[in-house]
């Protein structure tokens, strides 16, 4: 079958590092932090009290007031990321066939904020059951498609996918295989979150999932160094426009990359752990460099889940160098969520874009935050540590994984003629 090319024509980034594209490269590029104490609610009980937050928001500077009432953040968050995108990438919407555009979003939990507030003030009243009309239009993880495309009037596929925190590079995926399957030709792609409440900083608590370095909170993500203890939470979006190559030439779009091949595997291991070796991480990264008919060698750049917990970082950097042997030696590594923390659903979707800006300028962003070397991982790896390196990237794999064993891998390079 002979399969549509797609690419890379608009981006927009809502992150706890910069709240647009320019920003959220210029703090990947400069190696800033987005960690800080909790500003959401009084953290001062939890065993966590810091997290990644998106700051400096005037959420009523992008969404009318009446409208964003109706949207729990992890939307709100979609619509202004999505907003920049689709500025960047010069649609006009009166000359495109709105049939053959869809809405692909990711999000691992969806409406947390709303669901832990209306249950909390029904638990705090009479017993009457009081709720608000928009409480579960609001909560359902897809509902961030059905507002996206009434504002663009996109028609075309609409979905959510959940696969936790391989939700937005799922989303991504199934796009890429709407539009080179001919079934579309653009997607509105990404995927956002906001789980930075007391549910969620309580739940990942109790699950002992989360850094309790409290008393310095901008470097507790450190993916790869001895002393990690967690990840730190992180909440935000990332949009994708993903048209069809020749859709995108005929219009004069500004083409970024190249989408040429995503994989997706599970673990059938264990619910929140990695598989010890790694197994379902190296499948996933052999399935897209097959799906992409590309090998090893031709990658530069490996953007990891790097979460910075202690059994997922060793799992991972042992599939790399099982799936790219001596070219792992070579490779660029790199974990961004050392600046941005881990934005569960939102994650694959803000590394695409760090995927993607790495191979336009030929910059690999850095894994922060390290000061004690781990005799886990092979003293030969180019771990990228603690600042951004220049180099050619002709092509970049993006990993996230997610709780339930969900991996999922995607690839972008250079666009050819």
């Amino acid at each position: 079958m002979n399969l549509r090319r797609v690419v890379v024509t608009g981006i927009g980034a809502l992150t706890p590092i910069g709240n647009t594209v320019p920003e959220f490269w210029e703090g990947l590029t400069t190696g800033v932090s987005g960690a800080a104490p909790i500003t959401r609610f009084d953290a001062s009980l939890f065993k966590t009290q810091f997290a990644c937050e998106v700051k400096g928001l005037n959420v009523e500077d992008f969404l009318d007031r009446k409208e964003a009432r109706k949207m729990d953040p992890f939307t709100q968050y979609a619509m202004i990321a999505v907003d920049e995108a689709m500025k960047d990438s010069g649609l006009d919407l009166e000359k495109i066939n709105l049939n053959r555009a869809g809405v692909i979003w990711g999000s691992g939990i969806g409406g947390l904020k709303t669901f832990q507030d209306e249950v909390v003030d029904f638990a705090n009243g009479d017993g009457t059951p009081r709720f608000n009309p928009f409480f579960i239009p609001k909560m359902i993880a897809d509902i961030s498609t059905g507002f996206l495309s009434i504002k663009y009037g996109f028609k075309g596929p609409n979905f959510v996918t959940v696969s936790a925190c391989a939700s937005g590079t799922n989303a991504l995926i199934d796009a890429f295989n709407y539009i080179r399957l001919g079934k579309a030709d653009i997607f509105i792609s990404g995927g956002s979150e906001a789980a930075v409440t007391e549910a969620g900083i309580g739940g990942f608590n109790a699950m002992k999932a989360l850094s309790q370095r409290n008393e310095d909170p901008q470097s507790a993500s450190r993916p790869f160094d001895k002393d990690r203890d967690g990840f730190v939470l992180g909440e935000g979006a990332g949009a994708l426009i993903l048209e069809e190559y020749d859709h995108a030439k005929a219009r004069g779009a500004k083409i970024y990359a190249e989408l040429v091949g995503g994989g997706m595997t599970a673990d059938a291991h264990h619910i929140t752990a990695p598989h010890p070796e790694g197994e379902g991480a190296a499948n996933v990264m052999k399935y897209a460099l097959e799906d992409a008919g590309l090998n090893p060698e031709d990658i530069d750049y490996v953007n990891v889940h790097g979460t910075s917990t202690p059994l997922g970082d060793v799992s991972e950097v042992k599939a790399i160098q099982k799936v790219f042997g001596e070219h792992a030696y070579n490779l660029n590594i790199s974990s961004t969520k050392s600046m941005t923390g881990h934005l569960l659903g939102a994650a694959g979707a803000i590394e695409a874009i760090a995927s993607v800006l790495s191979v336009q300028n030929d910059i690999v962003p850095p894994t922060i935050n390290h000061f004690t070397d781990d005799e886990s991982f092979d003293s030969k790896l180019n771990l990228t540590f603690n600042k951004a390196q220049k180099r050619e990237v002709r092509a970049a794999l993006s990993n996230t994984f997610g709780f339930g064993g969900h991996n999922c891998s995607i690839i972008f390079k250079k666009i050819t003629v």
